[in-house]
């Protein structure tokens, strides 16, 4: 019979960290919070954009600071994740569903919110709601226009002030990136924020949307005047400080020492990357057997993320794309360039061979058309469209160094 012993990981790559694991991001959660959260519990609408490269921890700031906004400030937090969304009526129809997810585990919330949206409940359990989605799907076109989706949130608070002392709602709109370039969601969110503002009596609403920074361009392309909607928080890569805190947290939390060296090289391969963090955390929980990591099982979990990431978060299809054993020699060589997101084509030409200079020019073409690279700013600059492929191309070039 095969037992389990080594309890509960601390780590939870592809989720958002869960509240008492979330460290870092001080900066940016102060200006939510001052500018945000604090004007919306006052009475006054904000729109927030939360941007980021994939990976970089959006949603987990997103959960955190509703967190914060509940427990300090009586907002009530309704969390729509909406990467499948591609028109209103889904979009509408994610919504709902959120709000009637949102007071679950709250017996006072729930006794409002169960009231008021029950034809979409099925049943609840220790798991949570379980939604009836032909009810759902049925009545979603009847809150796709932002007046009914003002009127439909505004309802929502309204029933939740009956018996509670709640300040406003705190909306996330996350993972925007299927619904972006649709016009249509410009104008939406547009109006919505309008015609709130507009309102006699306002309704106090936090909208926060999270998503890449080309999602918000999109956005602006679609309708120029949502660009003044926004007070944008950019989250960046975390600094070696902060990494540091996050695997000392979540280690200690299960009784796992680490000392300076297999903690440096953990955060220096993760590259401020939360994703990346829990990947190689996860990986080192599994392989200690005695309750320290040592700089053995730091490096394997450095090389076991390579491989997750690959399988991941970066399309296979470029990589299989590039079958020349010369395009794959290219890809490691432009790995040693560092991990900035962008190189100078003099730098790489430097390092290769003959035969991989004639190839060099079709490579580069290669991967602009299947999206991997861009063209720069300037002369002979070439960009990384994503963080993660960049990324994933630097581990994978470790791992397949010879090791001495």
């Amino acid at each position: 019979m095969i037992t389990s012993t080594k309890g509960k990981s601390p780590f939870y790559p592809g989720q958002p960290v869960p509240v008492e694991l979330f460290v870092g991001r001080t900066e940016q959660l102060n200006r939510i919070i001052t500018r945000g959260v604090g004007q919306v519990a006052e009475g006054k609408p904000i729109t927030i954009y939360v941007q980021g490269e994939y990976g970089i921890g959006k949603s987990s700031v997103a959960k955190f600071v509703q967190w914060m906004a509940d427990r300090n400030y009586n907002l009530h937090p309704i969390y729509a994740s909406i990467g499948g969304v591609g028109s209103l009526e889904d979009l509408a129809a994610a919504v709902l569903e959120a709000t009637v997810r949102s007071g679950a585990f709250d017996p006072k919330k729930w006794e409002k919110i169960g009231e008021f949206l029950a034809k979409y409940v099925g049943s609840i359990d220790l798991y949570g709601v379980s939604i009836n989605f032909d009810a759902l799907k049925k009545d979603a076109s009847n809150f796709k226009t932002p007046f009914s989706m003002l009127s439909f949130l505004s309802e929502t608070l309204n029933r939740l002030r009956k018996d509670t002392e709640i300040n406003g709602v705190f909306l996330v709109l996350d993972e925007i990136n299927g619904v972006a370039s649709n016009p249509d969601f410009a104008f939406f969110v547009k109006s919505m924020v309008d015609t709130n503002a507009m309102s006699t009596e306002p309704l106090p609403l936090l909208l926060m949307l999270c998503g890449v920074e080309n999602c918000r361009r999109e956005m602006i392309h679609n309708h120029q005047p949502v660009e003044r909607i926004f007070d944008v928080v950019d989250i960046e890569p975390m600094c070696k400080e902060e990494m540091e805190e996050f695997f000392l947290k979540a280690f200690k939390s299960v009784n796992i020492s680490v000392t300076s060296k297999p903690l440096g090289i953990m955060s220096y391969y993760s590259a401020g990357f939360p994703k990346i963090m829990h990947l190689i955390g996860d990986s080192a929980f599994w392989l200690d057997q005695d309750g320290e990591i040592t700089e053995g099982e730091a490096m394997n979990a450095v090389l076991s993320a390579a491989d997750e990431v690959g399988k991941k978060y970066v399309d296979q299809q470029v990589f299989k794309a590039l079958r020349s054993k010369d395009y794959h020699s290219i890809l490691r060589k432009i790995a040693k360039t560092g991990l900035d997101m962008s190189f100078l084509r003099q730098d790489v030409t430097k390092g290769l061979t003959e035969s991989e200079r004639k190839k060099f020019d079709n490579f580069l073409q290669r991967m602009k058309k299947l999206k991997v690279l861009r063209s720069g700013d300037i002369k002979g600059e070439y960009v990384f469209n994503s963080r993660m492929v960049r990324l994933y191309i630097w581990l994978d070039a470790l791992r397949k160094r010879p090791r001495r």
